[in-house]
């Protein structure tokens, strides 16, 4: 009888920190933004290598749009920011495990992703754009049969690609890499003939980095920008929500639109 009940106390304890770790209290009930609180730091996920969403600068230092636009949240909430720099291919797996608190750096709201976490409504639109160097000969979709793709790997760009089984059969080859620098510096190389990437990006790094591309007209998606978090961490999700309506309204949210890119392209409460 007493090794059988020091089993259910073990058991009992390890559900206890399990629900803990799922953003859950002993009742069931979802205590994700008050764990928040109570640690007074909020997580974030970030690929360190998407400009101007969340990128490294020239002192190493972490910044970006959605990095100004999680400062303010969280200034908001009276907690820390704490950014954490993530393999993006493996987001969904350190959101789950714990490891970060939501997915924030461009993150493209997909059917995949909007069943694997809980995501915000949209505050940014996007779309998802073909780039190549500013003196190639293509000019469509069409003139690049037969040449070579690169993308992010795990990115939204994989799935638009796949939704475009066309274009995609008519390309000789697909390169996935682990960021879109690295992308870039492919297709500057001649390793590759085009990139897929997102427009916002690709308007970012063409502007302040290298103007040798130019992004073609056809594009191959329409996306929106929203936040990932934990299905079960509702609360959480809907605190941050409820900040960035309020940004909205405000005007602090076109505030920090302006400051990346000369114009408000913000579309909450648009």
């Amino acid at each position: 009888m007493k090794k059988m009940l020091i089993i259910l106390l073990a058991l009992s304890l390890l559900l206890s920190g399990f629900l803990t770790a799922c953003g859950k209290g002993d009742d069931g009930k979802d205590t994700s933004l008050e764990d928040v609180k109570d640690q007074g730091f909020l997580i974030l996920g970030m690929d360190d290598s998407f400009p101007p969403m969340g990128f490294r600068d020239d002192n190493n230092e972490l910044v970006g749009f959605d990095v100004d636009l999680a400062k303010e949240v969280t200034k908001r909430m009276g907690v820390e920011l704490k950014l954490q720099a993530i393999d993006w291919s493996q987001k969904t797996n350190e959101l789950n495990a714990g490891q970060v608190d939501c997915l924030w750096n461009g993150y493209t709201i997909t059917e995949t992703r909007a069943k694997e976490t809980n995501i915000t409504d949209p505050y940014m639109a996007n779309h998802q754009v073909l780039v190549v160097m500013k003196d190639a000969e293509y000019e469509t979709m069409a003139d690049l049969a037969g040449k070579k793709l690169v993308l992010q790997a795990e990115s939204s760009a994989v799935e638009a690609l796949d939704a475009n089984a066309e274009f995609k059969s008519s390309l000789a080859e697909v390169i996935e890499l682990k960021d879109n620098v690295t992308a870039f510096l492919d297709l500057k190389s001649g390793s590759s003939d085009v990139l897929l990437i997102d427009e916002i990006v690709a308007n970012y790094y063409i502007e302040k980095q290298d103007d040798s591309f130019r992004v073609l007209e056809e594009y191959l998606a329409e996306e929106d920008y929203g936040i990932g978090f934990r299905n079960e961490d509702q609360s959480l999700r809907d605190e941050v929500q409820k900040h960035l309506e309020e940004m909205a309204a405000d005007g602090t949210m076109a505030e920090i639109s302006e400051q990346w890119f000369g114009k408000d392209i913000t579309t909450i409460g648009k």
